[in-house]
């Protein structure tokens, strides 16, 4: 059965809505790519209007922002992540983890299952 991004069928009491239309085309949805640590792997996925998007499903390495400096940093692992409790212990990345790097810990800005990289901000500095 297709994904819809559509309202549900019920009522927060459980009475069915009246239904107004069949689904669309467009109300479709993808399964999550859940991105997680490792050698890089990318998939292009064809949009609406014929355009790309550029999944991330594997990533190694980050692009951290400290101040006007970018460096690129290599992924450890998952310290925290506010989108699910469970995607800490299978080191899902996504908008909102704080990952630890070999150069701190650093918040995701940015999100990978669809743009394809990481960026970051550095919480914590490690000087090397």
């Amino acid at each position: 059965m297709a994904l819809s991004l559509r309202r549900s069928e019920k009522k927060e009491t459980g009475k069915k809505y009246q239904q107004d239309r069949k689904k669309r085309k467009v109300e479709l949805s993808r399964p999550a790519s859940l991105t997680k640590i490792g050698e890089k792997k990318i998939r292009s996925i064809r949009t609406l209007g014929g355009n790309n998007k550029s999944r991330a499903l594997q990533l190694g390495e980050i692009i951290v922002v400290k101040g006007k400096k970018k460096i690129s940093a290599k992924i450890i692992r998952v310290v925290e992540n506010p989108a699910n409790r469970h995607f800490v212990r299978m080191n899902v990345l996504t908008k909102g983890a704080v990952v630890e790097t070999d150069k701190g810990n650093v918040k995701i800005t940015n999100r990978p299952g669809q743009f394809g990289q990481i960026q970051g901000i550095l919480i914590e500095w490690i000087g090397l």
